[in-house]
C-alpha cells in the first residue's frame, strides 16, 4: 500500500510538473506584430540623395545652414512638433562651430516616448582616403550621416500617411557636430563631468550639448535608438558592445523583431566591438538607455569600405538596406503599448 501511494504521488507530481510547463511555454510565446506601415524605401533614398546635393554639411559652410533648414522643414511638413537648439561647440583643436541639433515630435503629449536619433552633419576631411590628395576634402557623408536621417524622415513621413498612429511618443533628433574628430585625445572634461570611463576624442558633440541641456525641461524616455551608417549595400550590424551594457533588452528586442520581419541578413546575432558614438552621451549623462545600430564588418572589424573616404557618395546607398532598418524601425514602434 506505501508503494501504490508513493507511485500516485509520484504521478501526480508529474502531472503537475507538465501542466507548470506548458503553462510557462505558453506564457514566453512571442507576443503577435502589430501591423505597421510599409516602409518606403525610394523616399529615404530621395532623401538622402537630397542631402548630399547640398554638400557636405561641415559646420560653419552655406551647405550645412541650407541643410539644416531643410530638415527642420520637412519635419514640419511630416506634422511634427520642431524645436531647435542652437549652439557653439568647440572641438579638439579650438574651433568654434555654429551647430544645431534638430529635434522633430511625434506624438508631443505622450507620456511614453522613444528616441531615435542620427547625425547630419558631414566630416571636414576624408583622412581615410587611400588617395592622399583627397584626405584634405570634406566627406560626402552619404552614408556616414546622411542615411539615417534619410530612414528617420521616411519614417516620420510613412506614420503621418497612417490611419493608425503609434500610441508612444516619437521625439526624432538629429544631433550636430558628430564627425569633427581626427583621432587625437580631446581634452577629458566628458570624463570629469560624466564620472566615468568613457571618454571622447573631439566629436559627438552635439549628442553631448542635448544631453546637458534637454530639449524640454525634464524630459526622460523610455529608450533611444541610435542609427549611424544604415545605408550601404549588404550591411551587418552586430550587436554593439556598449549598447548591450546600457540596454541589452533594447538590442535584443530590436534584433528579434528585425528576425521576425524577415532582415536578419542584416541585423545579425553577434556581439560587436564597442564603439564611442552618439548614444555614450545620452546613457551616461541623461540617463537614457540608448543603442547604436551602425554598419561594422562581422569578423573583421571596421566599418564600410567608404567610411571617412572621399567616396562616401550615393553610390554606396541600397534601398534594400534602407527598408530593412526603417521597417525593423517602424515595427518595433508600432509594438510598443
Amino acid at each position: 500500500m506505501l508503494f501504490a501511494l508513493a507511485f500516485l504521488l509520484s504521478v501526480s507530481a508529474c502531472k503537475t510538473k507538465q501542466n507548470q510547463s506548458d503553462t510557462t511555454q505558453t506564457t514566453e510565446q512571442q507576443v503577435p506584430l502589430v501591423s505597421a506601415p510599409l516602409f518606403n524605401a525610394d523616399s529615404a533614398y530621395t532623401y538622402i540623395d537630397r542631402q548630399v546635393k547640398f554638400g557636405p554639411r561641415v559646420p560653419n559652410t552655406p551647405a550645412h545652414v541650407q541643410t539644416g533648414n531643410y530638415l527642420a522643414a520637412k519635419l514640419k511638413q511630416f506634422g511634427c512638433e520642431v524645436t531647435e537648439q542652437s549652439f557653439v561647440a568647440t572641438t579638439w583643436d579650438g574651433k568654434k562651430l555654429n551647430a544645431r541639433n534638430i529635434i522633430g515630435s511625434i506624438n508631443p503629449k505622450a507620456a511614453k516616448r522613444v528616441v531615435l536619433a542620427s547625425h547630419w552633419d558631414s566630416r571636414p576631411h576624408a583622412d581615410q582616403d587611400p588617395d592622399k590628395a583627397d584626405q584634405n576634402k570634406a566627406v560626402t557623408a552619404a552614408n556616414d550621416g546622411a542615411s539615417g536621417v534619410g530612414v528617420l524622415l521616411e519614417l516620420a513621413r510613412s506614420i503621418q500617411q497612417s490611419n493608425k498612429k503609434p500610441t508612444v511618443g516619437i521625439d526624432l533628433i538629429f544631433f550636430d557636430a558628430e564627425d569633427w574628430g581626427n583621432g587625437e585625445k580631446a581634452s577629458n572634461d566628458f570624463e570629469k563631468e560624466s564620472g566615468n570611463q568613457y571618454d571622447y576624442i573631439g566629436f559627438c558633440l552635439g549628442s553631448r550639448y542635448w544631453a546637458k541641456h534637454l530639449h524640454k525641461p525634464g524630459y526622460s524616455a523610455y529608450y533611444g535608438i541610435l542609427l549611424d551608417m544604415v545605408g550601404a549595400k549588404g550591411a551587418t550590424f552586430a550587436k554593439e558592445g556598449l549598447s548591450m551594457q546600457f540596454a541589452p533588452s533594447v538590442v535584443n528586442n530590436v534584433w528579434q523583431t528585425a528576425s521576425r520581419v524577415g532582415y536578419s541578413q542584416y541585423f545579425v546575432d553577434t556581439p560587436g566591438g564597442q564603439i564611442t558614438d552618439d548614444h555614450v552621451a545620452p546613457n551616461t549623462i541623461a540617463k537614457i538607455p540608448m543603442i547604436d545600430i551602425i554598419h561594422t564588418n562581422i569578423g573583421s572589424g571596421g566599418f564600410f569600405p567608404a567610411w571617412h573616404t572621399a567616396e562616401d557618395n550615393m553610390s554606396n546607398i541600397d534601398r534594400g538596406t534602407l527598408k530593412a532598418v526603417g521597417q525593423t524601425l517602424l515595427q518595433v514602434l508600432y509594438n510598443e503599448q
